[in-house]
């Protein structure tokens, strides 16, 4: 039975992190076209005793911003360039799309977990 609750701590603590991923893709795709903004990244870090997994700190992508000419744009300098972001919307899709499928496995396997536990303890009760 500890292992059935264990499996459903395991997926969920996926999932709380995906979810945490997800809001930070979604972050930088709101602010993609935000002058000076720098893209969000967030690792995960596994607890190697009990096999969870969980977000670690923010991180600011400190890769060059992209320099943009529009002379008429408030923040240019003398020679009409400002500073975009780093975002790039492929990648931000793509770790999109796969933190979707993580979340999504993960949620799969928290409802085998969830129906097992329910299974066995009707076992329990007769």
């Amino acid at each position: 039975m500890g292992d059935l609750f264990t499996s459903l701590s395991l997926a969920a603590s996926g999932m709380r992190s995906q979810a945490m991923r997800l809001r930070h893709v979604s972050e930088n795709i709101a602010n993609a076209d935000t002058p000076g903004y720098h893209r969000k990244t967030v690792a995960f870090t596994p607890d190697p005793d009990s096999g969870m997994v969980s977000a670690g700190p923010v991180q600011l992508d400190r890769s060059e911003l992209t320099r943009i000419y529009d002379p008429g744009h408030p923040m240019a300098d003398e020679t009409g360039h400002y500073d975009g972001s780093n975002v790039d919307l492929v990648i931000e899709i793509a770790d999109a799309r796969e933190a979707q499928r993580s979340y999504e496995a993960n949620l799969r396997m928290f409802d085998q977990a969830k129906k097992m536990t329910t299974s066995l303890l009707e076992l329990l009760r007769r």
